[in-house]
């Protein structure tokens, strides 16, 4: 069967910009019919390290959105986040999606 995604955008967030997130793609079911939402952590040079158990450990606590789309729906969906969400501190990367699909 072939999978209408063909890529995955990655979106990488600090805690706090969570909610704001999930109400974002929940409001665009017609681009975003659903996502994995993770815990992730940040290292380097561009990691913010806010509170003091962040400073300890060296590494910030931050959320990891994966979403499969078609390609022509990136930008869109990008122009969108950038609109409603417009801070350096959330990264972004596309990847391509060769197949998908369910076990059942």
């Amino acid at each position: 069967m072939q999978s209408i995604y063909d890529c995955q955008l990655t979106l990488v967030l600090p805690v706090e910009l969570e909610d704001e997130m999930i109400d974002l793609l929940r409001s665009l079911p017609n681009v975003v019919s659903g996502y994995s939402l993770m815990n992730a952590e940040g290292f380097g040079a561009k990691a913010e390290l806010n509170s003091m158990l962040e400073q300890v450990r060296g590494r910030a606590s931050q959320r990891m959105v994966q979403v499969l789309l078609r390609q022509s729906e990136v930008a869109p969906l990008l122009q969108a986040l950038r609109t409603a969400l417009p801070t350096p501190r959330i990264a972004w990367w596309v990847m391509p999606v060769t197949q998908c699909g369910s076990l059942a």
